[in-house]
């Protein structure tokens, strides 16, 4: 291990630390009363001609949709004005809504009902602007309303079958019927591709209208899991497919219907059933679609191209990766019919490519050792590519701009810190939402040379509210993990004196690919840890390695052996606070949520002599126990690597428990299931471990709802304070 302990990044030197005030922050002001909100700018949506956004607002019970200026924020008009826009006589309750390409009409969504992370049921309502009429789209709860290119006719999935609604005729369309719950989906995608593949509508129409392209999962022979529902005297068993590692998959067909003959034709993605589809997107011909196929095991791309007539295809582009690929939606095709701007890691870090591929001529856009984060505009007419990235630094992330020959490229947002963007139409506007470690966020309108135009919000009113606070100060820095150097941020207790001792707890997720340690505010469950601080503790938060923003070769240091070089730098950053003078070393622990709390299960069972105590959050405990795409990306099939799979599993650690250890679960989790929890908890009655535990019923993921989070931030406080 190294020598040295800290390397301090002078990142905040024009910063000035908020002033103190004496308040102190409770739970409630965290759950039940959200005292600290962070305003963003809520529903922005840039329209078509570059200058307005629409948004909703709430006033006096009423609901709007209203026409922005961009420049002077100035209110134009009302497109939607539920108080005399009704339907019949009812009052529409707005959750959302989206427009058609030439913004004549709107989809109204309400009565929103989440099933999983990404799919949402709702009663759709379509409103015509110019005529102020509404009508109903469906009188059924539909998923993934969306116009086609004309707004003459729009696209939804009813109980796993595919439709069309023409408006011109007031008519449904059948598109696909033989759809049947836990068997076959059309148009939506299964648990697992909406999980690890972040899409759930499994269809796309042409860029003319004439073509809709859609999924078909058969997911007959994928096994089901089971979690029993206890809002009943007798529990509902609620069962869902769901591939763990190394189990069948759903067999995906690709299919493209033609509205004008009403025929449906498959597309030939090949013999090998056993693969993945994670995207199709339609080009700017209206007849090709272009068909992401991917390897069971994640480490070659093809890129297809369909031919709408009758499903025939080529390949235009393969990547291969000796690890794995990750997959994104950053790739434009261009109106030459032959070439597109992409994204890869095929250099070593993640960077922008024009590829044209009936010349074959792979020209590099952007280059060096930074990861290119995001690709956010590519303005045609100027032959300009505008993205985001971490070229000043891994906790950084900044707007720049290239032209198509990869020269001359500038930035647009040099101020430290992250700036996250969203771009207006026609690339002339950009939404940037600044903020930095210790400066709250900050939304600007910037013009396409990085000039601010003006402030959408400055969450002014927040900044002045912490000052009243006795807040603990943050910064960012470097120290030394089991190999190199970890980015890191620290909270010390207000009032902080270097001569005392102080308990630490320790903080993070260390999922592939992710990171907690940027330059940005608010820092993960900020508030919550500034409240720990003042109760005494500093808080320490680490991206090990696996994580993001560092190149390919960092981020993919743990394939095949997840948990095991994660572990190896949460147990040596803990060891190095142990050896600063005001760190008690005896009092260190650590927590973490779904991959954070698998972490802190392995740190408090293999560095069972340097953690005193653990919270598990939703923990994985096996990986045998959770899906195949994402499991298998990183680790391949427990047929494959049993020793990767079994040696660095919780489970198979539970007789080295000695510190204090409390598992948290909702009973209800349909992404990291309860069996996981339950499965460590025999382990560890096995090994005769004292631990608690505290599950929560009918509770998923993210463990919320009504009184729920504030149980649950309660209990984890009280252990801390008991336990550190």
């Amino acid at each position: 291990m190294r020598t040295t302990i800290w390397l301090f990044i002078a990142l905040f030197s024009c910063q000035v630390t908020l002033a103190q005030g004496s308040k102190q922050i409770t739970l409630d002001d965290l759950w039940k009363n959200y005292t600290f909100r962070v305003k963003d700018v809520p529903g922005f949506n840039g329209m078509n001609d570059g200058k307005h956004y629409t948004q909703i607002d709430r006033e006096g019970g009423y609901t709007y949709i209203n026409v922005y200026d961009l420049e002077t924020g100035k209110k134009e008009k009302t497109l939607f004005d539920n108080s005399t826009n009704k339907f019949g006589f009812a009052e529409l309750a707005i959750d959302g809504y989206t427009f058609s390409k030439d913004e004549t009409k709107m989809l109204l969504l309400t009565e929103s009902e989440n099933i999983y992370r990404r799919s949402v049921l709702q009663r759709v309502y379509i409103f015509d602007i110019a005529a102020g009429t509404i009508k109903l789209l469906d009188y059924d709860k539909v998923l993934h309303a969306t116009f086609s290119s004309d707004a003459t006719k729009v696209a939804f999935v009813k109980k796993d079958n595919l439709y069309y609604k023409d408006l011109t005729k007031d008519m449904l369309v059948p598109v696909a019927t033989d759809g049947e719950k836990n068997k076959i989906r059309n148009g939506n995608c299964d648990w697992v591709y909406e999980e690890e593949f972040s899409f759930t509508r499994a269809f796309e129409w042409s860029k003319n209208g004439d073509y809709l392209a859609y999924y078909r999962f058969d997911e007959s022979n994928v096994p089901e899991y089971t979690m029993a529902k206890y809002t009943s005297l007798y529990p509902e068993q609620y069962s869902y497919k769901y591939p763990k590692a190394g189990e069948r998959n759903s067999i995906v067909q690709i299919k493209i219907y033609d509205l004008a003959k009403k025929t449906t034709v498959q597309a030939n993605i090949g013999t090998e059933t056993d693969q993945y589809i994670p995207r199709i997107k339609w080009t700017e011909n209206n007849t090709k679609l272009s068909i992401f196929r991917l390897n069971r095991l994640q480490n070659k791309l093809d890129l297809l191209l369909a031919n709408a007539a009758d499903g025939n295809t080529k390949s235009i582009y393969t990547e291969k990766n000796k690890r794995y690929i990750n997959i994104d939606d950053d790739i434009t095709y261009l109106p030459n019919g032959h070439s597109m701007i992409m994204r890869s890691e095929r250099s070593g870090y993640s960077h922008l490519f024009y590829w044209d591929w009936k010349d074959e001529q792979l020209t590099d856009l952007t280059s060096g050792h930074y990861d290119v984060d995001a690709l956010l505009g590519v303005d045609i007419d100027h032959k300009l590519v505008y993205y985001s990235s971490a070229e000043t630094s891994p906790v950084e992330r900044q707007l720049y701009v290239v032209n198509m020959q990869g020269t001359g490229k500038r930035c647009l947002t040099p101020a430290s810190g992250m700036h996250s963007i969203t771009p207006c139409k026609g690339n002339n506007y950009f939404l940037d939402r600044y903020s930095a470690i210790k400066k709250v966020p900050v939304y600007n309108l910037i013009d396409a040379k990085g000039k601010v135009i003006r402030t959408l919000e400055n969450n002014t009113a927040l900044e002045n509210l912490m000052k009243e606070y006795e807040l603990g100060d943050i910064k960012l820095m470097k120290i030394e993990g089991a190999e190199t150097s970890l980015n890191t941020w620290m909270i010390t207790p207000p009032n902080f004196d270097k001569t005392k001792k102080y308990p630490v707890l320790m903080y993070q997720y260390s999922g592939p690919g992710s990171q907690q340690v940027t330059d940005n505010f608010p820092a993960g469950n900020y508030f919550w840890h500034q409240m720990l601080a003042e109760k005494g503790y500093i808080i320490v938060c680490v991206d090990g390695t696996g994580t993001g923003a560092r190149g390919e070769e960092f981020r993919k240091k743990t394939y095949l052996e997840l948990g095991k070089l994660e572990s190896d730098d949460q147990i040596a950053v803990a060891k190095n606070l142990g050896k600063l003078p005001y760190v008690d070393k005896n009092r260190i622990g650590i927590w973490g949520w779904s991959y954070g709390g698998f972490m802190s299960a392995t740190c408090i069972l293999k560095g069972n002599d340097v953690f005193k105590a653990a919270i598990a959050v939703a923990p994985v405990t096996n990986w045998r126990y959770y899906d195949n795409i994402y499991t298998e990306r990183y680790m391949r099939t427990p047929q494959e690597n049993q020793k990767g799979y079994d040696e660095n599993a919780p489970e198979k650690m539970a007789d080295k428990l000695k510190g204090k250890f409390l598992m948290i679960h909702g009973t209800a989790d349909d992404n990291v299931h309860f069996q996981n929890a339950a499965m460590l908890t025999t382990s560890l009655i096995k090994a005769n471990k004292e631990f608690e535990s505290e599950y929560y019923p009918d509770k998923a993921h993210g463990i919320s709802g009504g009184n729920t989070r504030l149980h649950l931030y309660n209990r984890m406080t009280e252990f801390i304070l008991k336990n550190l």
